[in-house]
């Protein structure tokens, strides 16, 4: 079976890492796997590892934008002939329905703001054959268009770290008993690190890396000096690392308003560190097995003491980290996560022979 993924960017994101460890499990399910993105270190690594890559601009909810990602698109389909395409979110369930030449198209539906919702609902029940959320919260939010919605949870394709955690603290200049926090996060306005640093200002002898770039990094570097912790904020941009950072930390933090089912919460509890995280949908449902706190959303008092009850207490997080790391083994497990999908493409391409 060929499958197609189409995604806006292939660069460090959750929806990105998804894709990238399909098309690498693809093969044991007996999938010919390519993908057409906007490009990004994850297309590059697979593209090195013989997999086909196709460069699709990304469309940008412009019209001319839009135009030249379906013309791009379309040749990726007539290169690669497959027999399903997989987008991933909106806007590329959009461009694959106008470029997939008579070809089922399947979304991966990761997550939108509550405002984008309705919006979503019509442009899926449009180009979509199926429509798959990553949580159940997700689902049942596109359920209430009218939408008809499977659910299969994100899976953590694991990564072991590179690097020591001692040689990745030294790079970073951070000793090797000092608390570490690690928020690996876009620098947008959905991720929520004003309310990070307004909890880190609270947390006291310790430090906070963030991993992510994005359109807010100036204000936030900006109100980290405001609010004195500058010295103990680092802004590391975007990283092609975060399994080295994980095994460097002690803590894995995320402030979002809104998340669909984030990998960077799966990766985290994965490699054994404890979560605080905003009590929102997808969070929700990926800490419900244990491994972690939830904390109101906005609330830099809640985030600061969840935080502390981990940075400076060994014992809990090593607790936790055991927690998260069976939670994960058994509810977000590859194998699962690509014999759902295979199935379900499968049932698929079959109807449409």
């Amino acid at each position: 079976m060929r499958v197609l993924h189409v995604i806006s960017e292939m660069g460090a994101g959750g929806a990105e890492a998804v894709v990238a460890g399909m098309v690498r499990s693809g093969g044991d399910f007996g999938w010919e796997s390519g993908v057409a993105s906007g490009g990004g270190h994850r297309a590059e690594a697979l593209r090195a590892q013989g997999f086909s890559t196709f460069d699709v601009p990304v469309a940008r909810r412009r019209a001319v934008g839009v135009l030249r990602a379906v013309g791009a698109a379309r040749s990726a389909v007539r290169a690669f002939s497959p027999d399903v395409v997989l987008a991933h979110n909106v806007s590329a369930s959009l461009v694959s329905r106008l470029a997939a030449r008579g070809r089922p198209v399947v979304t991966v539906f990761h997550g939108v703001s509550e405002a984008d919702l309705s919006g979503a609902a019509r442009v899926l029940r449009r180009t979509s054959r199926a429509v798959v959320a990553v949580s159940e919260a997700s689902a049942g939010r596109l359920r209430v268009g009218g939408l008809g919605v499977e659910v299969i949870p994100n899976a953590v394709f694991a990564e072991p770290p590179r690097v020591p955690r001692a040689a990745v603290r030294g790079v970073l200049g951070i000793g090797p008993d000092v608390p570490v926090a690690l928020c690996p996060a876009r620098l947008e306005p959905q991720k929520r690190h004003d309310v990070l640093l307004e909890a880190w200002a609270v947390v006291a002898g310790a430090v906070l890396l963030l991993a992510g770039d994005g359109s807010l990094r100036a204000s936030l570097e900006l109100r980290a000096a405001e609010l004195g912790v500058a010295e103990r904020v680092r802004f590391l941009g975007t990283r092609c690392d975060v399994p080295d950072l994980l095994e460097a930390c002690d803590v894995m933090v995320l402030t979002s308003d809104w998340e669909g089912m984030p990998i960077a919460v799966l990766e985290a509890l994965a490699a054994g560190r404890p979560v605080v995280a905003s009590d929102v949908d997808g969070v929700r449902e990926a800490l419900a097995g244990g491994g972690g706190v939830l904390v109101p959303r906005r609330s830099p008092a809640a985030t600061a003491a969840a935080l502390a009850s981990f940075l400076f207490d060994a014992r809990a997080c090593a607790a936790a980290g055991s927690a998260g790391r069976a939670a994960v083994e058994r509810d977000h497990d590859p194998h699962t996560f690509m014999k759902s999908y295979d199935e379900l493409l499968r049932t698929i391409v079959g109807e449409r022979r």
